[in-house]
């Protein structure tokens, strides 16, 4: 209702127009008053036609229309006329009239009627006409079935075909019923499909179904489809049902239903087909968790491809070889796949599941992923033995797949185990030969006659079978050799008794043993060796033989082999020498002489038969018959005389014989006379007259000397009776002693000459020396200024002159404030505390404590009261700058008494000044009233008072007095200077074992004032006492022709430690760079050395063998670019001249390598062979200070010291060398010390340690960093 007048108003001026609002048209206003339009994208333009204003005599012309003019067109072009947009909320028709003419018949074109729906493109027509001219105006009717709230827009169209004509229509007419010819459609619905699936529309045809309907399904995309089929539903409607096939995402659209009749068309509203897309998961599923018959997997489906919802889910597997499939379906994110296959790839994918038939979409990508192995079903059976031999045994099995193993990927071994001499060995094989018809295997290098147990052991990375295991014994062989270390011969004269044991592999049962011997060489030239050899055969139970009839001082090769079913074994050879037999003397039918006077007797000498050894001299001796003695019988064994003595001391000996003549063998060759006291000399013996009035048996007697072996045999040619009468002759006892009394006179003369040159050159070198003291004063005050002005750390420091002291600021001593009264005050730290022990700790050794029930009051009274002549010997720097005169020190004085604080340099100006020093000082020592219970000028006796006066006045007053009364030699007295300084700057640096953690925690803590800490202070003092070795110290190993046997020229070791080596055949030198140290406890325990050079690889093993070495360390590694090549044999014999080193074994055990080796000297046989291990340390790279790991280093020394005491009872020395024999060598020594100082007094002194070995070789642990190692 329009209440207002301005609606009233509105409403009059609109009554023309209600045509636009119901969409009839009759064109005779203009179209544009009926709301019609032109189309804007076209080529042609509608005409609209008023006959009333033009009138015409054509019946069929109406008064009014719209038309289109196709004459001069081309064909193609269109013209668009578009009715206004209708509303309708009812049933309701729309009826038209069109016209087409064209010349001589011809069709003008084609006229296309459009529907189109709320704005939706134009679409297809729902109705065309075309042909020749109707020359007459047709009506059609459109059934139009769309309704409010949709409207729509009926489009006509106009397409020319190129000719002349027109086509034209009128009276455009809504009705507001249904059409009377042709069929409306009841409203119908939108169709959802999945994709590939046939939408289904149904089409409610409202009207009676006629065979001139013709129904087909329009999509605005130009997709059409007929219709499959139709239905009656009453007696008014039918239904008619389309099917969209094959869908996919193009599809989609909106779809409407027209049916045609032969007076017009239907159409339907727009029906919505909506195409769905499957899911499908964008990433493959994830896997969990893997075993042997199952896969666990995460889904991972929430990313897809496709459209929702998801209302299934499903899981997919296939083997990627073979045929195997399944599908399950899956209710969880997460999911088990079982009962797999073991060690099998899969395939698996995830399937998705949305509403509607076609829903599940494709398989996502696929995970692949393989199930582990399982343990295999069984071992392998049936095992046999295919062959037995010596060495090697054949083993078959049968034959197995993968039903068995459950895992492609497996390997099958063989394990034996036997025991060969006393140890079990357990090894084991791989077996390659798994997959043919008869799998065997053969295990080789086994010992002979061993038990074996045999087993196989299949594996497979999740289990391991194995089989039955079989017992067997490998074949015999033939045995070893017979160990020759266990061949011992015992020789006599004409026979020799040899033993020996069985081998140490006889692989079988011995049966006998073969000995072949012969005569290799003879003492005796004139021996005839070719009938000496021989054969001998031996039950196996007989281990020993005698062999007669030998000849004496021969040598005999003796092979000997043992020999089981197999054959006999290889060869030993070894050789003994018989001993040599006396020579055998010629008959002397009776004991007289060829002419006897009353002081000689001539007899006849006869060449003796030599015995295995040829006769190397004669001897005529002379035995003076006293009453005492019995005369010997003729069934008296005649004794010989081995000891030779002169006439002269016949009678100092008071000896019964003496020899008068002795003669070599060439000059003794045929019978000959000789006399005996014809006062002449025979081969250096004074063959003395006989004397009338005694008795005297003549004796003759031939000596054989060979191979350290002398023999003698000796016969009695003739005899003297005592003469009657007295001679006038002078007796040559007489004579002899007149000459020995002038020679008596001539040595005393000589003797007083010798002593009387040595008092005027004593008192000449005296008087030198006091002139070159009077010149060096100057020289000891700019010294002692220089020391007090240094401040400097030490790496490096002894007692000679060309180093610098600075004893303060070393050992944390601090100077107070110096005054007049007291001008050489200082204070020591608590860590340098002195007592009376205090030496002990550092000198453990029994000959410096030989105190008991000494006093030292003398001492204390008579020389170390009073210190006045200390400041006046050894002022400072200090006193100078308070104007006091420094005296020089004089030699002589009577308290020569030194401050601690200036010990250091008192002790280098003594040994580095010309003229002043030791000597000077020793020299004028003054007698005191002391005497010391021990033998006059011992040493060991001497020292020990003397140290504790001095500790007792440096706890006192910090001096002490250095005369030293009961000192003989000089090196004693330099010893107590040094030992003095020594406890004055160390302390006491033994430790208990139970305090070790607590006081090196107490070492290592820095202070923050200094930046230092009481080890790095130690090491200090350490270098500051290490003596410093001089030129001719190392005097041998300086020499020219050694040169080239050292390493490094500046790492020398001292002649006093040096190890030389026994000379061989061939060799002119016995010098090697080693040096021989001392352990806690055994002397010379250790020889350190350098890794051997090539030219010194022989003397390395020298050195081993001629010092009885059972142990060898090594701390370096094998680098020939720095001359250090590997110097023994991986395997076999290594000769190094007479020097053979034969390998032995080899073992692994972490950072060690042992190797054990069999050394002997093959020019000396009889001195048999020594077993030495090597132990090579790998947990030292060069690159680093100290070894990787303290334990292994710890374990190393273990190991070395566990192989000492079981091969030679703790006696063997070790040999241990780096790259140049110091700080490694050092640091290996020093907790070998260290070790048994812990072990067998329970408590530990590094300093004491390293200081012992500093002594011999001063570059032993050269470094702070083994210090550490050491604590």
């Amino acid at each position: 209702l329009c209440l207002t007048s301005t609606c009233l108003t509105r409403r009059i001026v609109n009554d023309s127009l209600l045509s636009f609002v119901t969409g009839d048209c009759d064109f005779v206003k203009p179209f544009a008053a009926c709301g019609y339009s032109q189309g804007r994208e076209d080529d042609l333009d509608w005409e609209q036609a008023n006959t009333r204003e033009k009138p015409t005599a054509d019946p069929w012309m109406p008064t009014a229309f719209i038309m289109v003019n196709t004459s001069g067109r081309f064909a193609g072009q269109k013209a668009l006329l578009l009715t206004p947009q209708l509303k309708e909320n009812d049933t309701h028709c729309i009826i038209f009239r069109y016209f087409l003419s064209g010349r001589e018949g011809a069709g003008p074109g084609q006229l296309n009627v459009y529907i189109r729906e709320n704005n939706s493109p134009l679409g297809m027509p729902v109705w065309n006409v075309s042909g020749p001219a109707t020359r007459a105006w047709v009506q059609v009717e459109l059934a139009i079935s769309t309704y409010w709230p949709n409207f729509y827009q009926m489009v006509f169209e106009v397409v020319t075909s190129g000719r002349r004509g027109l086509l034209a229509i009128k009276n455009v007419v809504l009705q507001g019923h249904q059409c009377m010819n042709t069929p409306h459609f009841l409203t119908i619905k939108g169709v959802e499909v999945n994709a590939g699936q046939t939408a289904a529309f149904h089409c409610t045809v409202n009207g009676r179904q006629r065979d001139t309907f013709n129904l087909w399904l329009q999509g605005i995309g130009g997709r059409e489809a007929p219709m499959k089929s139709t239905k009656p539903w009453n007696n008014r409607r039918f239904i008619g049902t389309f099917d969209v096939e094959n869908t996919t995402k193009g599809d989609s659209g909106r779809y409407r239903c027209i049916v045609h009749s032969d007076k017009g068309v239907g159409v339907s509203n727009y029906g919505e087909l909506t195409i769905k897309q499957p899911p499908v998961p964008i990433a493959p599923p994830q896997l969990t968790a893997v075993g042997a018959t199952y896969l666990w997997i995460q889904l991972n489906a929430n990313s897809i491809n496709g459209d929702g919802p998801i209302i299934d889910r499903e899981v997919e597997y296939r083997t990627v070889s073979g045929t195997m499939y399944d599908l399950q379906p899956v209710d969880k994110t997460t999911h088990k796949i079982g009962h797999l296959t073991p060690d099998t790839d899969y395939e698996i994918s995830v399937l998705l599941t949305r509403p509607l038939d076609g829903g599940t979409g494709a398989p996502g990508p696929p995970l692949r992923a393989r199930t582990k192995c399982a343990e295999p079903i069984h071992g392998p059976s049936h095992l046999e033995v295919v062959d037995v031999q010596s060495k090697q045994v054949t083993v078959r099995w049968e034959p197995f797949g993968y039903n068995v193993t459950r895992c492609h990927s497996y390997n099958l071994t063989v394990q034996y185990r036997s025991r060969v001499a006393g140890k079990d060995e357990t090894r084991e094989e791989v077996c390659y030969d798994t997959l043919g018809r008869d799998p065997q295997h053969t295990i080789h290098n086994l010992t002979p006659y061993t038990n074996l147990s045999v087993k196989l052991v299949l594996k497979n990375p999740e289990g391991v079978k194995e089989s039955p295991e079989m017992e067997l014994q490998t074949d015999e062989d033939v045995p070893g050799a017979v160990p020759l270390e266990s061949i011992q011969g015992s020789s006599y004269e004409e026979k020799m008794i040899l033993k020996w044991r069985e081998p140490a592999q006889t692989y079988g049962i011995i049966t006998q043993y073969e000995i072949s011997y012969k005569t290799v060489s003879s003492f005796d030239p004139e021996l005839d060796l070719s009938n000496q050899s021989g054969k001998v055969l031996k039950h196996s139970n007989e281990t020993s033989h005698i062999f007669l009839g030998l000849y004496p001082g021969s040598t005999y090769s003796f092979t000997l082999r043992a020999s089981t079913a197999k054959g006999y074994g290889p060869p030993v050879i070894t050789q003994f020498t018989t001993k040599i037999s006396a020579p055998s003397m010629p008959a002397y039918d009776q004991e007289t002489s060829l002419n006897q006077t009353d002081s000689t007797v001539t007899v006849l000498l006869k060449p003796a038969q030599s015995r295995g050894a040829p006769v190397s001299g004669y001897q005529v001796v002379v035995e003076e018959e006293r009453p005492q003695r019995a005369r010997r019988g003729a069934a008296e064994i005649l004794r010989c005389y081995p000891v030779p003595i002169h006439f002269q001391n016949s009678t100092v000996l008071n000896s019964q014989y003496y020899f008068t003549a002795e003669f070599p063998a060439v000059g003794l060759q045929a019978t000959q006379p000789f006399t005996v006291g014809d006062n002449k000399t025979y081969g250096g013996y004074w063959n003395a007259p006989l004397l009338p009035q005694k008795s005297y048996s003549i004796y003759y007697q031939a000596v054989s000397t060979a191979n350290g072996e002398t023999k003698m045999d000796c016969v009695r040619i003739a005899t003297k009776g005592a003469a009657t009468h007295k001679p006038d002759a002078v007796e040559p006892e007489k004579q002899t002693d007149h000459t020995v009394k002038i020679a008596g006179v001539i040595a005393g003369i000589l003797l007083f000459v010798i002593i009387f040159l040595g008092v005027v050159l004593l008192m000449k070198k005296r008087s030198l020396a006091k002139k070159r003291k009077e010149t060096l004063s100057s020289t000891r005050q700019e010294m002692t200024v220089m020391v007090n002005s240094m401040d400097k750390s030490y790496t490096e420091q002894g007692t000679n002159c060309d180093e610098a002291l600075s004893f303060m600021d070393t050992h944390s001593h601090t100077l107070n404030t110096r005054t007049p009264s007291s001008p050489s005050s200082f204070t020591l730290n608590k860590s340098n505390t002195l007592s009376t022990t205090l030496l002990k700790s550092y000198y453990p050794g029994k000959h410096l404590y030989s105190t008991s029930g000494l006093h030292h009051s003398a001492i204390v009274g008579s020389h170390c009261s009073d210190t006045s002549s200390l400041v006046q010997s050894h002022g400072h720097s200090l006193r100078k700058r308070e104007g006091t005169v420094d005296a020089p020190y004089q030699t002589g004085q009577l308290h020569p008494a030194i401050r601690v604080a200036d010990l250091l340099q008192h002790i280098t100006q003594m040994k580095c000044a010309e003229g002043y020093g030791f000597k000077e000082e020793y020299e004028v020592v003054p007698v005191v009233l002391y005497v010391n219970c021990c033998y006059v000028a011992e040493f060991r006796v001497s020292c020990s008072p003397i140290f504790n006066c001095c500790y007792e006045n440096v706890a006192e007053s910090l001096s002490c007095c250095l005369y030293l009364p009961d000192c003989c030699y000089v090196e004693q007295y330099v010893f107590i200077h040094d030992a003095i300084l020594e406890a004055c700057l160390c302390g006491d640096t033994t430790i208990p074992a139970n305090q070790l953690r607590s006081v090196y925690y107490d070492m290592n803590r820095l202070d923050p004032q200094t930046n230092s800490s009481q080890i790095k202070e130690e090491f200090r003092t350490l270098n500051m006492v290490t003596p410093t070795l001089r030129v001719e110290d190392c005097s041998i190993a300086l020499l020219p022709r050694n040169h080239e046997k050292n390493r490094c020229m500046d790492v020398l070791p001292p002649d006093r430690c040096l190890p030389f080596l026994i000379t061989i055949d061939g060799e002119s030198s016995n010098y090697i760079n080693a040096a021989l140290m001392d352990s806690y406890k055994q002397p010379s325990a250790f020889i350190v050395t350098q890794h051997p050079l090539p030219n010194t690889v022989k003397d390395f093993w020298r050195l081993v063998l001629d010092y009885h070495c059972t142990s060898i360390v090594m701390l370096n590694d094998v680098d020939p670019a720095q001359l250090c090549p590997q110097y023994w044999p991986e395997n076999g014999v290594h000769r190094q001249g007479p020097i053979q080193v034969e390998f032995v074994s080899a073992d692994l055990e972490e950072d060690i390598i042992s190797r054990i080796f069999r050394i002997y000297n093959a020019a000396r046989p009889q001195d048999g062979y020594r077993m030495v291990q090597q132990f090579q340390f790998l947990g030292w790279p060069m690159y680093r200070d100290t070894p990787m790991s303290k334990r292994s280093f710890l374990k190393l020394i273990r190991q070395v010291d566990k192989w000492q005491e079981e091969y030679d009872g703790g006696e063997g020395r070790t040999v241990v060398h780096c790259l140049n024999g110091g700080g490694r060598s050092g640091t290996f020594c020093a907790i070998s010390i260290v070790c048994e100082m812990l072990q067998h007094q329970r408590s530990v002194d590094v300093f004491h340690a390293v200081k012992t070995l500093r002594n011999n070789k001063p570059n032993m642990v050269d470094l702070l960093e083994n210090m550490f190692c050491h604590h």
